[in-house]
């Protein structure tokens, strides 16, 4: 994935101005901002769900612009927010989303099958979800995500409020996504987890990306990588300051 000069304005006032980075394949891309850096509405553009007011996205060479509908059959997105059904077991919401994505009843149903093996809920997959812990619908939150085997995965937040077991087993998830070959972009407050996961990260602040490169090239810009945690690097980017 590659973007390129991604720009929007609201009311005016850039939230995103002139953001460029690439994304090589097979790899998970660490996307971390505080509060109001413009990490959403990047993540919008990129996933064609808002225009942007200038640039463009590549996905497998297809424009978010031009081939929207060539794009999304491309890429899957977990939203921090769950977007699951409660009233429905696991294995009917991820079917009623694989039919959703286009795939046909006996292949949604097949891939339904493998997803929950995937997010480790095989056992429970004809529970409604309503009866889950949070953890694990945030694993069926992102199995969803999964139905038509995307070639790009972004992943909001998909640790929020959960327990170390099921934060772990997402981290596993993850790794094992990138080893099949799915490339994947990650946002996090954790900063932790961005430096276990990510094998590059980009830092947005003020609308602009401010900084890209693995966490070990990131840390060398503040001290001795082996001693600097990525907090701080953060801390360094962006300011102590709190925002709103």
């Amino acid at each position: 994935m590659e973007a390129e000069g991604l720009t929007k304005y609201f009311d005016g006032v850039a939230a995103v101005e002139d953001v460029s980075f690439v994304i090589r394949r097979k790899e998970i891309f660490g996307l971390l901002g505080p509060n109001g850096a413009g990490k959403t509405t990047t993540i919008r553009m990129l996933s064609t769900v808002l225009a942007p007011d200038a640039g463009d996205v590549c996905v497998g060479g297809h424009s978010v612009i031009r081939e929207g509908d060539e794009v999304r059959k491309r890429i899957g997105i977990c939203p921090q927010e769950l977007a699951l059904y409660p009233e429905l077991s696991a294995v009917d919401n991820l079917v009623f989303f694989g039919r959703m994505a286009g795939l046909s009843g006996h292949e949604a149903k097949a891939r339904a099958r493998a997803v929950l093996v995937g997010v480790g809920l095989e056992a429970r997959g004809s529970e409604v979800v309503k009866k889950y812990s949070g953890g694990m619908q945030r694993r069926v939150n992102i199995g969803i995500a999964l139905m038509n085997r995307p070639e790009l995965l972004f992943l909001d937040e998909p640790t929020v409020g959960i327990d170390p077991q099921s934060r772990n087993h997402i981290f596993e998830t993850v790794l094992a996504l990138r080893a099949e070959g799915t490339t994947v972009l990650y946002t996090t407050h954790y900063m932790e987890e961005a430096d276990r996961l990510c094998d590059r990260i980009g830092v947005m602040d003020r609308g602009r990306i401010v900084a890209v490169g693995t966490p070990a090239e990131l840390k060398r810009q503040v001290g001795d990588p082996d001693r600097t945690t990525l907090e701080e690097v953060f801390l360094h980017l962006t300011g102590r300051s709190l925002r709103d």
